[in-house]
């Protein structure tokens, strides 16, 4: 059965089209944008509250675009896009995004990096991509010189973004710098592409995660990102005009190197007129005092800061936060109970879910501000379908059981970079057309108002199997989170016996935990799920305690580093892998 968008998400109004940029498309009030005059000034930084009209804006990526163009010999008009890439290694600035587009005016490409990444995962991204210069900021320098240099881009291809707080080493010219040499060299020609270039030319090359394996890289065209940026727009209104609102300030917190962000806050945030008040990092404090100072309505946040707020309840009562309307969380799962809680500390917030991948760049299911789920991740976008697979491959019809998801939607992407094999096992093609194949694994459920919704439950290669069931590590994660012992937690499979897996936790103690036992504790976390759970669910595997569990910066739980670990510790006792 192939699942479709329910009544109440509008149809697009207009294809989304194949020929052009994307700057050339979020700045023509022709393409759906939300009118200049009508709209917020894009960025504001919310650590000096500096700012730049629609206006400056677009001179600023015209300017540096010329400067570029100079420097590293490129036109517009001339080579490829894979001669004309650059990587950008950076915390977020109020120009993030404005970089990205002036090296797309030079049909050019970019490609985002980790700002969390060591100098050897930064090397791996730049050789890979074939990247011809860098843009960082001054914290990042000494990790970007040395990655630099190990893929041959020299010293005087390396420039700076400015974060405020932070000092620029003289050696090297700043975004600054080269729009002022950009005003002195005469204006570049148009880009003159051809029929359906948009949909074939990459904009972005962004890395996948990397939960197993060196990242991949991906490569998004510039009509998946604009498709995407008009599916989240109309997905949205709906449930906005019910509000009242037709444009919001929105906080630009999230890493603009992940999909989520570059996206859903930075390119969407400027088609449809929002203001983004942009912070380099999450800092608590930091980011109360940015929503009580620019009274932020609309925040995309991930589960690990929303956690941060539930267990700082007296830091978050010193701040108007009356502001807020709408919490969207998405890159990993939250809980339930996590919702519930959210529900219970802030009445007057509305929190919803959404999903994506970068591979599909990035929205498919977004919670409707009209009609939320607890426990789902709201329904498909418009213009998107989707299907479940059961372990045989048939398609699921029923409402509640899991299968496999596939999707299918106009910002599903060209595929990974030099890596067929992989391509051909992500993106597959039947009867209905090509689908992604996201190796997550999902239920559809309904809602109270009819509306089917998307609840993703798992990892299809991280369900454990145990006496012919099938458990979720994040159904049991969302429990253990539940018990006050516990402040963070994951479940991995372990080999058995008699049962071939079995759960076991690693679990970081909360405060209220200090000076227990490990074995008092893990007997109370142990009787929690049994107290609530099917017996096959039970912790039969243990709990093991640690310092912290490992994750990447959007919060995915990275469980093959403590499956790694796991199988070491029995490998030195001689035991079953």
């Amino acid at each position: 059965m192939v699942f479709t968008p329910p009544v109440w998400v509008p149809q697009l109004p207009f294809d989304p089209p194949d020929s052009i940029s994307i700057h050339e498309f979020v700045e023509n009030e022709r393409c759906g944008r939300q009118p200049f005059n009508r709209s917020q000034n894009p960025f504001t930084c919310g650590l000096t509250g500096k700012t730049f009209t629609h206006a400056e804006f677009h001179e600023r990526q015209e300017l540096l675009a010329r400067s570029l163009s100079k420097r590293m010999g490129w036109r517009p008009n001339e080579d490829t896009p894979w001669d004309k890439v650059i990587g950008l290694y950076s915390l977020n600035t109020i120009d993030y995004l404005m970089f990205t587009y002036a090296v797309h005016r030079l049909s050019g490409i970019v490609t985002p990096a980790n700002a969390m990444y060591s100098a050897g995962e930064l090397e791996h991204q730049l050789k890979s991509s074939g990247a011809k210069a860098l843009f960082t900021c001054p914290s990042l320098l000494d990790n970007a010189l040395k990655a630099a240099r190990a893929s041959n881009i020299p010293d005087d291809r390396v420039f700076l973004l400015e974060v405020p707080g932070q000092n620029r080493d003289r050696r090297f010219k700043t975004i600054d710098d080269l729009i002022a040499e950009g005003r002195s060299i005469p204006e570049l020609e148009p880009l003159k592409w051809t029929k359906g270039q948009g949909a074939r030319q990459a904009a972005y090359l962004c890395y996948s995660s990397g939960t197993s394996g060196l990242p991949k890289a991906v490569m998004i065209s510039h009509r998946n990102i604009i498709a995407n940026m008009m599916q989240i727009r109309w997905h949205e209104d709906t449930g906005r005009r019910q509000k009242g609102v037709e444009t919001q300030t929105c906080i630009g917190l999230l890493p603009m190197s992940h999909i989520y962000a570059l996206v859903v806050v930075a390119n969407t945030g400027v088609y449809r007129g929002d203001g983004v008040i942009v912070l380099p990092r999450f800092e608590l404090r930091t980011l109360l005092e940015s929503i009580q100072k620019f009274k932020i309505e609309f925040m995309h946040l991930v589960p690990p800061i929303i956690i941060q707020l539930l267990r700082n309840p007296e830091l978050c009562a010193k701040y108007d936060l009356s502001s807020v309307r709408f919490i969207f969380t998405g890159a990993a799962p939250l809980g339930a109970e996590t919702h519930e809680d959210m529900r219970k500390a802030f009445p007057s917030i509305t929190v919803g879910q959404g999903y994506g991948l970068t591979e599909t760049s990035t929205v498919v299911f977004g919670t409707g501000e009209n009609d939320v789920m607890v426990g789902t991740s709201g329904s498909l976008v418009p213009a998107t379908r989707a299907k479940l697979l059961d372990e045989e491959g048939r398609e699921i019809t029923e409402y509640y059981k899991r299968g496999e998801l596939l999707l299918q939607s106009p910002s599903v992407t060209l595929g990974y970079l030099h890596n067929e094999r992989a391509t051909a096992e992500a993106f597959v093609w039947d009867e209905d057309g090509r689908w992604m194949r996201t190796g997550d694994v999902a239920e559809v459920w309904v809602s109270e108002a009819g509306n089917e919704h998307f609840a993703v439950v798992d990892r299809l290669k991280e369900l454990i199997k145990t006496k012919g069931h099938q458990v979720a590590p994040a159904e049991l994660e969302a429990h253990l989170l539940t018990h006050p012992a516990v402040n963070d937690c994951t479940v991995i499979p372990v080999p058995d016996d008699s049962a071939g897996e079995v759960p076991k936790a690693f679990v970081v103690k909360s405060a209220s935990a200090t000076g227990r036992s490990d074995e008092e504790v893990a007997r109370e976390i142990c009787k929690h799920v049994e107290d609530h759970k099917a017996r096959y669910k039970w912790l039969q595997g243990g709990v093991e305690f640690v310092d912290v569990i490992p994750k990447s910066p959007s919060g995915k739980i990275l469980r093959r580093i403590l499956k790694d670990k796991e199988k070491e510790a029995r490998r030195a006792k001689g035991a079953k892998l």
